[in-house]
């Protein structure tokens, strides 16, 4: 453990942050699962709300930083094209 009074800081700051970051990343992962569930039900209506839902939160994550721009857009890509063979 830091002696200084910064770099306790600093930690306590960093194990908040990684929380966070987790919960995002938890979040937009658990969004494309439910996604790619309701893919194989072979429901469009459904299909198309958690589509929107795994976008959002693909889209917040990137803009958070969890992941980067190019990684969000082949995801984004990827789900577009399982929601488009479905149709």
């Amino acid at each position: 453990m830091p002696n200084i009074k910064s770099a306790i800081k600093r930690v306590n700051v960093i194990e908040k942050k990684t929380l966070q970051n987790n919960m995002i990343k938890s979040a937009y992962k658990t969004a494309v699962k439910a996604f790619e569930a309701t893919v194989e039900e072979k429901n469009i209506e459904k299909a198309n709300e958690t589509f929107k839902k795994a976008v959002k939160a693909i889209d917040q994550a990137c803009t958070k930083g969890i992941i980067e721009a190019n990684t969000a857009s082949r995801k984004k890509s990827a789900l577009a094209k399982k929601l488009n063979t479905l149709k």
